[in-house]
């Protein structure tokens, strides 16, 4: 018996796939041309990849919502990423989309976020405000998508990037924000990072003593269900019959809509919770503190950071920060600003 080559599997997606799936061997493909593998197909190697690479290990040890919680069982940016990538390769294979594809967007849409979660994108977004008369040019705002890109086309691999498809890179880049990513395969792990966080962070929440099941509001409970994995599984199924043979990815409007008032639930009394806010003040603080301490002390940047230039100070203070984990940056902040004496 014989191996399955990339040839095989090739003809195999052009037999069972739908022709709304993005083919393997019509890629745009990649800014360097490599050889073809023998035995993956272009995007099974994107996703190895992503896999293989630092800032894919890196978070491991990045907040997802809440900030060093007591228990194992909380989620962080790594264990997002993989819900995310289950429920987006759930939805791919029943729409005979492209699961490689799929899973590698999936797998690579969070590899910019800062540490401490979205409070670093925060604290990030300030220091660029208060620099801006100083430094032309610099963005209105840290976005983690465009940084997630920069960190497949830049950053990995001792500066020479991934090298990944143009149709990852553009999933990547269009997770979240105003514009849509060109593939369906892309528009799916849009969906799947929403679906994946709504329901994981009240999973947290209830663990953390923030929520109660009875807290949920009724009319989202009653339309998609009780429970952490009733809702999923409403949502991955409206997906999935809204979404075949349509032009794009989406839900039903009854179903979004109660996704929706459970996302905005979530604001209200999860996200702004003094529960979950609590330590957000210091770890904004270390991000500021950081970005701003690098800023005048370009000099202490590690050599693969060291701007070229003086334009490019901002964005490589920006890379060494933004890549950071949570205990890396709290660990860097003491060495800087606690005395050694003081610390524990």
């Amino acid at each position: 018996m014989s191996a399955l080559t990339r040839m095989d599997i090739e003809a195999a997606e052009h037999a069972t796939l739908s022709l709304r799936a993005s083919f393997s061997d019509t890629t745009r493909g990649r800014v360097r041309p490599v050889e073809p593998d023998l035995y993956r197909t272009e995007y099974q190697r994107d996703r190895d990849r992503i896999i293989h690479s630092k800032a894919f290990r890196r978070l491991m040890h990045k907040t997802q919502v809440f900030l060093s919680p007591e228990g194992d069982h909380y989620r962080t940016r790594l264990t997002h990423t993989l819900e995310v990538s289950q429920i987006a390769r759930s939805v791919a294979r029943s729409l005979r989309l492209n699961e490689d594809l799929t899973e590698a967007i999936a797998l690579g849409h969070d590899l910019g976020h800062t540490p401490f979660g979205h409070v670093g994108e925060d604290a990030l977004t300030e220091c660029y405000a208060e620099i801006r008369h100083s430094y032309p040019g610099v963005p209105d705002a840290y976005h983690h998508n465009i940084q997630s890109v920069r960190v497949i086309e830049k950053l990995e691999y001792e500066g020479k990037g991934l090298n990944l498809t143009w149709e990852v890179r553009d999933g990547v880049a269009h997770h979240t924000g105003d514009t849509e990513p060109v593939t369906l395969e892309g528009g799916i792990v849009r969906l799947a990072d929403r679906i994946a966080y709504v329901n994981h962070d009240i999973d947290d929440a209830i663990r953390g003593g923030v929520l109660d099941e009875t807290d949920l509001p009724p009319v989202p409970a009653a339309v998609l269900g009780a429970s952490h994995g009733a809702r999923i599984r409403t949502m991955v199924r409206d997906t999935i019959a809204t979404s075949d043979d349509a032009d794009t990815i989406g839900m039903s409007p009854v179903v979004w809509d109660a996704m929706m008032e459970l996302r905005q639930f979530l604001f209200e009394k999860v996200y702004l919770s003094p529960r979950a806010k609590e330590e957000e003040p210091k770890s904004f603080g270390v991000v500021k503190a950081l970005f701003m301490h690098y800023l005048e002390h370009s000099d202490l940047l590690p050599q693969e950071f060291a701007p070229q230039s003086s334009e490019e100070l901002v964005q490589r203070v920006t890379d060494y920060v933004a890549g950071m984990t949570d205990r890396f940056a709290v660990g860097a902040y003491e060495d800087f600003f606690v005395p050694s004496s003081w610390r524990l």
